[in-house]
């Protein structure tokens, strides 16, 4: 069975642990093993959430050891610099280029990291960008699409995660996921879903 790991970081309320948790809940109903192991204690708003999630592993290890990630997704620019160690060599980095700047950065006393300095890392990792402008969201009724479902589908696309987990089945999910906002949640994955793979 083939194994693959991802590995997920960004701020709080961005919805970075539903990403996990669809691509958990297909590999389930896939019969696929699945190991989804979220950060706890950290869901306010702007603090660091992390994940990893291990795919195809009866008796996976505690943690993907630095390097081990097949992917990693990223849904803000200065965190990414901290799963950057993460990927492995031939892996795909997504990155969803939202800045949160804290409030060091705000008052001047702390610089932010360029976007061009995460992309110079990941490339020195040996690994494979996907990046995704935040102002480019497509609109669904007049308002920017679901970031972290689109993500989710731009990674479904562009790199072997939808070989893995079959971006149909992440549909159903998805579909199934909300009592409201389902038809826009499917919107935003379909609609990433669609970008043809470079």
């Amino acid at each position: 069975m083939t194994t693959y790991d991802i590995y997920l970081v960004g701020v709080g309320g961005q919805g970075v642990l539903t990403i996990g948790e669809i691509i958990a809940e297909t590999a389930f109903r896939a019969g696929t093993p699945v190991n989804f192991y979220p950060t706890k204690g950290m869901a306010q708003r702007g603090g660091f959430v992390k994940a990893q999630l291990r795919l195809g592993r009866a008796t996976p290890g505690p943690a993907i050891p630095e390097g081990g990630a097949d992917l990693v997704i990223a849904t803000e620019v200065s965190e990414a610099l901290k799963a950057v160690k993460f990927v492995k060599p031939g892996g795909d980095f997504v990155l969803f280029a939202y800045v949160w700047a804290p409030t060091a950065v705000m008052l001047g006393k702390a610089s932010y990291p360029a976007l061009d300095a995460v992309l110079e890392q990941v490339a020195a990792a040996g690994a494979r960008a996907v990046v995704i402008d935040p102002d480019k969201l497509p609109l669904y009724e007049g308002q920017p699409a679901p970031d972290n479902v689109y993500t989710l589908g731009v990674a479904a696309a562009q790199t072997r995660l939808g070989e893995v987990v079959s971006p149909a089945a992440m549909a159903n999910v998805i579909a199934t996921r909300w009592k409201r906002g389902a038809e826009r949640n499917l919107f935003a994955f379909n609609a990433a879903a669609a970008v043809p793979v470079p």
